[in-house]
């Protein structure tokens, strides 16, 4: 699936879930998709979880 495709169906859903549920239910899907997110970038191997906890604790910094 292209980039701009994933975009348009993101944008589908979300267009649907606002008009749907309101605001909180809104704000609730954009969280559980971030996570979703973040979960398949992790089981690809694309996200190192351990240094995301690290520099949320302070304990590693970007520079």
């Amino acid at each position: 699936m292209s980039p701009t495709v994933t975009g348009l169906a993101v944008g589908a859903v979300l267009a649907v879930v606002a008009l749907s549920f309101g605001f909180w239910g809104f704000l609730v899907t954009v969280l559980f998709m971030a996570v979703g997110a973040a979960v398949g970038r992790a089981a690809e191997g694309r996200l190192d979880l351990a240094g995301v906890l690290d520099a949320l604790r302070g304990k590693r910094s970007s520079s």
